[in-house]
């Protein structure tokens, strides 16, 4: 199994379907890095539970394997924020999937062209999406 090469920190993720109504919301920022000794992917939460439930690290954790399709890294949640009626496992899951792959390029094992496709994460250095070329 590869590991993350190197750290992506300030990954934040931000989930929101249907403003201002009803729909699936996940919020939380992590910070990535290189995997432990063990060497394989490890979730650690320095978020409380009033603020990131723990009944969503699953779904974290499910979406960052998915995102991170076989690295591994150690992955610092730093801050999270759930809505009561709206926060559902499977925003976390998309979330996570998403900054899973934000590692991933941040740290060059995918080409920065991927980081268009992901709608829900930001992180320092990302790259700037391609503008249309305007009609002469």
């Amino acid at each position: 199994m590869t590991g993350l090469p190197v750290p992506v920190p300030g990954v934040s993720v931000c989930v929101q379907l249907n403003r201002g109504c009803c729909g699936p919301f996940a919020r939380f920022d992590a910070d990535f890095e290189p995997p432990g000794s063990e060497g394989e992917l490890e979730l650690i939460s320095a978020v409380g539970e009033r603020r990131l439930p723990a009944e969503f690290l699953p779904a974290i954790r499910e979406g960052l394997a998915q995102g991170l399709g076989g690295v591994s890294a150690a992955v610092l949640l730093t801050d999270g924020y759930f809505h009561e009626t709206d926060s559902w496992a499977s925003a976390y899951r998309i979330g996570a999937e998403q900054a899973g792959r934000a590692a991933l390029i941040g740290a060059g094992l995918l080409p920065p062209e991927e980081a268009e496709a992901l709608r829900w994460v930001h992180w320092p250095g990302r790259p700037k999406p391609r503008r249309p070329r305007r009609a002469r």
